[in-house]
């Protein structure tokens, strides 16, 4: 059977030639100070806030998708380098629906992307897109908070109740896939250069370690930062507290006035790492994954038995889109096996998809040369597919705070990397 969705390894060739992934070319979306206080200034949204109640759920769905139908169009805004710019999803998309796709990179950070949206979705209009890809984190919440989101019908993603993870089913950021079902994710862990660390790192304490003194990364980002602060004072941060914030903020300032911390990177610590500037940092799994095969290092990365940062990029749908079953159409679209299988090749990030890892494989061997190579790395990474044992100490970032609450979480790690 000739099947759509599987694509020629063939077509495949110049993927090693890459070196660019999403957080290769722009910073994790981080809080800078005015994004911080756009989202805590009490902006006033239409429509409602999450529903307390399934029955209360049920009845935002069945309102918002009533009498909606499909038009024939979609436009779509992600983040740069997160599709083979060549698209060829989307047009296998529209030659199975008929369905129309305007794909653009327009999104560069969480900040900058809200500011611009907010003013529109507040006054009830449309911000010409009607599929967007969202982080978890504070600006996610003040989404939800404000009503900016359309409810999903699940009735509509067969695709995603079939074959996402269970992990992906029970975000603690949108507990129900109420407003989102993820895109891809990546892994905040600990990256290190074997040639100058002798024992692998396995725990927080780690980054703390004197005899690693002006050799250790951090991440500047509040939130990446904070999370990592929380595990080294074996707190879970979805259930921390202010309390826990001094804390951890205290934990991580003993950490700098130690010495032990070279520099609070933003993106570019891959290079130090590998040139021995730092021997071991906090890092993103597709940031090392990506700098292995670009330029043939042998970066090591772990996630410590404290836990790791599990960050996600979600499809959510605006509430004031102008095609919202096409959008959630081209949603679920994005969890066929084969089509997440081969978007995974080229992003190189967690798939939400696991039996993606089995497609991928097979195109591995079908493949020659660097193509079978890189989608062999691909197929078998925990980078790509994180085994069980690491996916159990995964953790989100800090969420459902009050505006007022994230004003003071911001304030307290933003010390830390600025002053």
């Amino acid at each position: 059977m000739n099947d759509p969705y599987r694509q020629d390894p063939a077509l495949l060739r110049g993927m090693t030639q890459r070196r660019l992934g999403r957080r290769d070319a722009f910073r994790l979306a981080g809080l800078s100070a005015a994004g911080l206080a756009l989202a805590a200034c009490g902006v006033q949204g239409k429509g409602t806030a999450r529903p307390s109640s399934s029955a209360q759920a049920q009845s935002e769905v069945e309102k918002f998708w009533s009498g909606k139908t499909k038009n024939g169009h979609v436009d779509f805004a992600n983040w740069p380098l997160y599709m083979d710019p060549k698209l060829p999803e989307l047009k296998q998309f529209t030659q199975q629906t008929g369905i129309t796709v305007n794909y653009k990179e327009v999104i560069l950070e969480m900040p900058s992307w809200f500011a611009k949206i907010q003013p529109q979705l507040a006054a009830g209009q449309s911000i010409d897109y009607d599929l967007m890809v969202v982080t978890n984190g504070l600006h996610f919440q003040r989404l939800v908070q404000l009503g900016y989101l359309a409810p999903l019908d699940h009735s509509k993603l067969p695709n995603f109740a079939a074959n996402a993870a269970p992990e992906y089913k029970q975000e603690s950021f949108d507990p129900g896939n109420v407003y989102s079902i993820p895109w891809a994710s990546g892994i905040t862990g600990i990256a290190y250069n074997p040639k100058y660390v002798d024992t692998p790192p396995t725990s927080m304490a780690d980054l703390w370690n004197p005899k690693y003194k002006g050799k250790v990364g951090m991440m500047s980002d509040s939130q990446e930062i904070a999370n990592f602060g929380l595990f080294a004072i074996g707190v879970d941060p979805d259930k921390s507290t202010e309390v826990d914030w001094e804390k951890a903020a205290a934990k991580l300032q003993e950490q700098r006035d130690a010495g032990i911390v070279r520099k609070y990177y933003d993106q570019a610590y891959t290079d130090p790492l590998a040139k021995g500037d730092i021997w071991l940092t906090m890092a993103w799994s597709g940031d090392v994954f990506q700098k292995n095969v670009s330029d043939g290092t042998d970066l090591k990365f772990v996630v410590p038995q404290e836990g790791g940062t599990i960050w996600t990029d979600n499809m959510t749908i605006p509430k004031t889109a102008t095609n919202p079953v096409d959008a959630i159409m081209l949603m679920d679209f994005f969890y066929d096996v084969n089509v997440a299988a081969h978007l995974a090749e080229y992003i190189n990030y967690v798939t939400p998809v696991p039996a993606a890892k089995d497609v991928i494989a097979a195109d591995a061997a079908k493949a020659t040369g660097d193509d079978k190579k890189l989608l062999e790395e691909v197929a078998s990474s925990p980078l790509v597919f994180p085994s069980e044992q690491d996916s159990a100490r995964l953790r989100n970032y800090v969420n459902g705070k009050t505006p007022e609450e994230q004003k003071k979480f911001e304030s307290i790690f933003q010390a830390i990397t600025t002053s």
